[in-house]
């Protein structure tokens, strides 16, 4: 059996050089990580949730016409991606003071916010990923302006389609962070959304009791992580309501 190449692996991922050239594999890791890494554990059956959470939201974004890197699940665990030059940028929307906002304008948590606000972060795990504005971004070349516009109206209408999504199964879209690469085809160039979209990079809280169902449960000693992600999956139809959680065994497969 031939070894496969790592290309790269973060936090929470894993990625493989792909079957065919321009596709990668994307393996989702059982660890948890937070404040950049500085709290790590690993939860049994975090990345078997993560993979079908962003396989379901990634699928409905591309019926829709938002273009991603998405191609297929290849199992329990994997996807396959077609291959990006990412943007070495973290873009956070958010709906309602949580968080870092929270701390820094002194809102309290809840408080909704008077319109949806998108803010950069530079990617850099040894600096924090410190927050930057669009005159850094063009000022270093890590995004040219039409590429920061398009990156900007992607991002509401993924936040507009997420709102949506999630009201319609009793969850308030707090806040969530993307990524996006440069997809070349041919002489074309276009942005594309990348990485993921879980409760490990959104804020989801329950309409009617504001429970957390989302990574806050591991940074804020929670617990009960597995089971909010399973919650999740449920409401979103993913897992029916008898289904054990996959942490014991080898489930979520269709």
């Amino acid at each position: 059996m031939n070894r496969r190449r790592r290309i790269y692996e973060g936090k929470a991922k894993i990625l493989y050089e792909g079957p065919e050239p321009g596709t990668l594999v994307q393996h989702f890791k059982d660890d948890a990580t937070a404040f950049n890494a500085k709290k790590k554990d690993v939860i049994e059956g975090k990345g078997v949730l993560n993979n079908r959470i962003s396989e379901h939201i990634f699928n409905n974004l591309n019926a829709i016409g938002v273009p991603t890197h998405f191609i297929r699940r290849l199992n329990m665990r994997e996807q396959l991606i077609r291959e990006v030059e990412i943007i070495p940028l973290e873009v956070v929307v958010r709906n309602v003071a949580a968080g870092s906002l929270s701390q820094r304008l002194g809102l309290d948590e809840g408080t909704q916010l008077p319109r949806s606000i998108i803010e950069f972060y530079y990617k850099n795990d040894e600096l924090n990923d410190p927050m930057v504005s669009e005159e850094h971004i063009t000022a270093f070349g890590w995004a040219a302006p039409q590429e920061i516009d398009d990156i900007m109206s992607l991002a509401i209408r993924i936040n507009d389609f997420l709102t949506g999504l999630f009201l319609g199964c009793g969850i308030r879209l707090i806040d969530f962070k993307i990524e996006f690469g440069r997809l070349y085809e041919n002489d074309m160039l276009r942005i594309v959304l990348a990485d993921e979209i879980s409760p490990d990079s959104c804020r989801l809280w329950d309409i009617g009791s504001d429970e957390k169902l989302d990574k806050d449960r591991f940074r804020r000693d929670m617990g009960g992580l597995v089971e909010a992600y399973t919650e999740v999956a449920r409401r979103l139809g993913i897992m029916s309501e008898n289904e054990p959680l996959p942490a014991r065994g080898p489930v979520l497969v269709k």
